[in-house]
């Protein structure tokens, strides 16, 4: 059996996947029980290192405030990014050249600079010209700098996203007499939503992770930060980056899960759902149609 992508593997390759299966599973429990025997011989599997984690002060504390402030930063920024990259991912396919570069030269220049770098300049911003507070200073910041770089991806993306739809689309929606802002809000946009998803999802989840440059360099209390502080008082150092770790990866999984339920929502909708009628069929309709016209004729 051929699938138009590739051969279905035959009983030897099938031999092979399972060999091969077999020992990565072999070298990844081997790599688990060497991480957990070098973890227990420096007494990090402590149950006194492990606790406090059973106790309320240390998620009302430090890891749950944390954690809203992680959700609080990244929301901001993809609810500012989101758009903002969309606006100019359609500028830069604009026909006027000044708006199209214009774009280019924003999205290339912001695309360019660390994440971490923008957010230390906005730090800096805000504290020397701005009113903003110390203490909503770090927020700021991290947000801007988010928004900047992360906005001049979605923008490469979905202008990417744009350009891979088919030449016929446009020049079917051409034909009908629709405008190009009618064009790219009715016909291409809505195509390329789906085929976009993937990608768009992987920098949310970018974005997500990026939070902790903030609690790094600019003192922003955002998860990771707050591991330090309960981290310093409980002694605990690997066992927080642990569950730290373990809080990133449901976060992310959550966001991934929810973005695979929405684009196969997408599909689909998009999908049709009328019946492909046979010969037959099409007979036993025109005749049922005759028939309902010769009785209402007779009615008449």
């Amino acid at each position: 059996m051929t699938s138009v992508l590739y051969d279905a593997p035959g009983p030897k390759a099938k031999r092979r996947n399972v060999i091969f299966s077999v020992i990565f599973f072999l070298l990844l429990a081997l790599l688990l029980w060497w991480m957990w025997r070098a973890l227990d011989e420096q007494g990090q599997l402590a149950w006194k290192l492990w606790k406090p984690f059973t106790e309320e002060q240390a998620w009302t504390t430090y890891l749950l405030p944390g954690l809203a402030d992680t959700l609080k930063a990244a929301a901001l920024s993809m609810v500012i990014a989101l758009p903002l990259g969309a606006v100019f991912g359609i500028a830069r396919l604009s026909d006027h050249r000044w708006v199209r570069v214009a774009a280019g030269a924003v999205v290339e220049f912001f695309r360019a600079i660390p994440v971490l770098l923008l957010m230390l300049f906005a730090n800096e911003f805000y504290a020397r010209s701005t009113d903003v507070s110390s203490d909503d200073r770090p927020l700021y910041a991290v947000v801007t700098g988010l928004v900047l770089y992360n906005a001049s991806v979605l923008a490469e993306i979905v202008r990417a996203g744009i350009l891979a739809l088919p030449k016929g689309q446009t020049e079917a929606a051409q034909a009908i007499g629709l405008r190009k802002g009618q064009t790219m809000a009715s016909v291409l946009l809505p195509q390329a939503v789906t085929a976009m998803l993937p990608a768009i999802v992987t920098q949310l989840v970018v974005i997500v992770k990026d939070t902790a440059l903030g609690g790094v360099m600019i003192g922003f209390t955002e998860l990771l930060n707050a591991r330090g502080t309960l981290a310093a008082n409980y002694a605990n150092v690997i066992p927080s980056f642990i569950v730290v770790a373990v809080i990133f990866i449901v976060l992310n999984f959550l966001l991934t899960s929810f973005a695979s339920w929405l684009e196969g929502r997408l599909r689909r909708s998009k999908r049709s759902t009328g019946a492909v009628l046979g010969a037959e069929d099409v007979e036993e309709l025109n005749a049922a149609e005759i028939g309902g016209s010769y009785g209402t004729g007779a009615e008449k």
